[in-house]
């Protein structure tokens, strides 16, 4: 289990480890990778457009100077699974991986239901499908580390127990309810990939983490990072007592993936729930159902075509 004096300001030494960060460019995605770099990691910084990467990577570069581990970047879109397997194939092939934020997401969805390219809807398709694909692709590479993958949960799920049984929201779409489902299912994945990979001898480990209540407008200003207008600054500072910055939202993110305390199967956030230092939590209760994680895993398993290699990965040994 782990430790309840772990410092969000100091982590651990992280020199010589390679971590992947899906939706880097901004947001908690971003201040995970500057975090991770920070602590002398090798980050791999993905998202959908090359220049807001290359802002994003350009801006870590000036916060750290030439002391922080390497940082680079790779575009990938987590509602196209055709864009998940190239970029999967690049990074594959930089093994091994030590860690694997599952963070990129629609958090903001369509006021009426819409499809990707490849015909599901957009919010599951961006922040499950995608990542239920790509931590496939990657099994051997984390294999090859011994590493973690994270996947990024939401205080939603407790708040709304939404079951997901029409999974791509067919019928009686609604943001709100695409957005929370979506959570659930990640939150179910997560926690159901780490018993699958215990019980197939797979050397890696998948721990869940949620930022809390982590708003734009309680976030320093970043050019071309994070630029909330005025209206949002006012409005997010009014709700100070249950807020936090993204920056602090991305601490329990980070604690799940680096803590050499954590194990595989547990559930981060923050200390008050919305806000405050990362400690170990209880998901929501849906979320820990046997019957929801199995009809979701089989649905990602057949809709996206991409089981997961589980006897190679078993048969991987560390190379780092």
């Amino acid at each position: 289990m782990a430790r309840d004096d772990w410092n969000p300001r100091m982590l651990p030494d992280l020199s010589g480890k390679r971590y992947l960060v899906t939706g880097s460019n901004a947001g908690l995605g971003y201040f995970a990778s500057l975090q991770l770099a920070a602590a002398g990691a090798h980050v791999v910084m993905t998202g959908r457009s090359p220049q807001r990467l290359a802002t994003a990577r350009a801006s870590v570069a000036r916060a750290l100077g030439h002391d922080a581990g390497t940082v680079e970047t790779l575009l990938l879109d987590t509602s196209n699974l055709g864009s998940v397997r190239a970029a999967a194939a690049t990074a594959r092939g930089r093994k091994p991986l030590h860690g694997l934020l599952l963070n990129a997401g629609v958090v903001h969805p369509p006021r009426h239901r819409e499809t990707t390219y490849d015909g599901h809807e957009v919010v599951f398709a961006t922040n499950v499908l995608g990542h239920y694909a790509l931590a496939g692709e990657l099994l051997i590479a984390l294999a090859a580390g011994r590493g973690r993958m994270v996947w990024v949960g939401s205080v939603s799920t407790s708040i709304w127990k939404y079951d997901p049984t029409d999974i791509e929201l067919e019928e009686n779409y609604s943001p709100w309810r695409a957005y929370v489902q979506s959570k659930v299912a990640t939150t179910a994945l997560g926690l159901e990939a780490d018993d699958r990979l215990r019980a197939a001898s797979v050397p890696v480990a998948s721990l869940v983490a949620h930022p809390g209540y982590s708003t734009s407008g309680r976030t320093r200003g970043i050019a071309g990072i994070n630029e909330p207008s005025r209206m949002t600054r006012f409005t997010d500072n009014l709700q100070v007592a249950v807020t936090q910055s993204k920056e602090r939202g991305a601490w329990a993110l980070v604690r799940a993936l680096v803590d050499p305390g954590a194990e595989g199967g547990e559930f981060y956030g923050p200390t008050g729930v919305l806000r405050g230092e990362p400690r170990r939590a209880t998901p929501a209760a849906v979320t820990r159902d046997p019957e929801v994680a199995a009809r979701l895993w089989s649905y990602c398993e057949q809709t996206t075509r991409a089981p997961w290699p589980y006897l190679k990965a078993s048969r991987t040994r560390a190379k780092g």
